[in-house]
């Protein structure tokens, strides 16, 4: 689960990190009504789940009341990586000496939160990473025992020298440290955290993601869901015993188990094509599931074709077969479909595909070929 910008703020400010205090509008007449015409230099700021909002324009530094109902206008409703602005959060304006980035993370190699700093703030961490490694540093934390005084003190020493600066990072580092342990959280990073002119340390960005197995604990985190459209349909996916998670291509696969799905989504990458998603019915014959999950399927305007691969084990192919026809009489669907079936009634199943008018393929391979082909024609 993620969260927007000013609800990570809001609880970094909880836990006693400074921010830059914010106004939250949905509408350039709320602007209009909200902020004060004092002649001050504010930040409006698109709220969206994703990364990369200044270089897209969704971030604009602006001075006086006009400028700033101006910018709101500009940012609402523009288009962020397939997301649209329907908030935006307006701070105050800070004087910036120096953007550093701070961030936890889970890491299931050491089995440990792992806290990361860099002097390169404000840019993204992937590219800095990619570019600059060595100016990241990074600190194993002991789930036993915690972020420990000495290791918050040391990683602070990798951004500043002075005793006084140095202080207010290591306090801000162990605060944010409570947050994620305290919130089942399996990302918090602050970027850019920056030290302002009057040699204060506050941070102007904020983002947080959270472990989904963990929300029946966090009452209060679930409440600050805001569900995106894609969201939305991974949650009623998992209420109707699927897995899925939408993806950017245009083959919408339909499998069963995790291990299978992978392997299909490669199958199709191998051959030059895109899944749409990842798609796992799981180990039941219930041919409703496959009803669902075409459902599913069909609301993705990007997929072109749907891809079946089934390998029967606990899983039925004759259901899946039937579940299948089900759906096809049902939905009507305009876009071609690939099936390949094997393992537990396989010849049934495959019989009842035919006698629908429907011509199945008997290996991965084929059917990741001509799921490709099939998608081609239709784009």
């Amino acid at each position: 689960m993620k969260i927007f910008e000013y609800q990570a703020t809001g609880l970094f400010k909880k836990y006693g990190i400074p921010v830059t205090e914010g106004i939250l509008c949905s509408s350039a007449g709320e602007v209009e009504a909200k902020i004060p015409d004092d002649g001050k230099s504010r930040v409006v700021k698109a709220q969206v789940y994703s990364g990369g909002r200044g270089k897209a324009g969704g971030v604009k530094v602006v001075t006086g009341k006009e400028a700033t109902v101006e910018a709101a206008g500009q940012i609402l409703g523009m288009k962020i990586k397939d997301f649209v602005v329907e908030k935006i959060l307006i701070t105050e304006a800070v004087t910036i000496e120096k953007e550093y980035y701070v961030g936890m993370v889970n890491d299931r190699n050491t089995r440990s939160v792992i806290l990361m700093v860099s002097t390169e703030g404000g840019v993204d961490i992937e590219e800095v990473a990619a570019l600059s490694p060595s100016k990241i540093f990074r600190t194993a934390v002991d789930p036993v025992v915690g972020l420990m005084d000495w290791q918050a003190r040391s990683a602070a020493l990798k951004l500043f020298s002075e005793p006084d600066l140095l202080r207010q990072a290591s306090g801000i580092l162990s605060a944010l440290y409570r947050l994620f342990r305290d919130t089942d959280s399996t990302l918090t990073e602050i970027n850019p955290l920056v030290l302002t002119s009057g040699k204060k340390i506050v941070a102007v960005d904020g983002k947080m993601n959270f472990d989904d197995n963990a929300l029946y604990r966090q009452p209060g985190i679930l409440a600050m869901r805001e569900t995106t459209d894609t969201e939305a349909l991974e949650i009623e996916a998992e209420g109707k015993g699927l897995s899925y998670i939408k993806l950017n291509g245009t083959i919408g696969c339909i499998v069963n188990g995790a291990g299978l799905a992978m392997a299909t989504m490669d199958m199709i990458k191998l051959y030059g094509g895109e899944p749409a998603n990842f798609l796992d019915i799981g180990g039941s014959s219930n041919p409703q599931k496959v009803i669902d999950a075409m459902d599913l399927l069909i609301r993705d305007k990007n997929v072109k074709t749907v891809l079946i691969n089934i390998f029967g084990g606990i899983t039925r192919c004759d259901d899946v077969a039937l579940g299948l026809i089900a759906a096809l009489k049902k939905i009507q669907l305009a876009i071609p479909v690939v099936v390949r079936l094997s393992g537990t009634n396989a010849a049934e199943g495959l019989q009842i595909i035919r006698d629908y008018g429907l011509q199945p393929v008997t290996s991965m391979r084929e059917a990741a070929k001509k799921a490709i082909e099939l998608s081609k024609t239709k784009s």
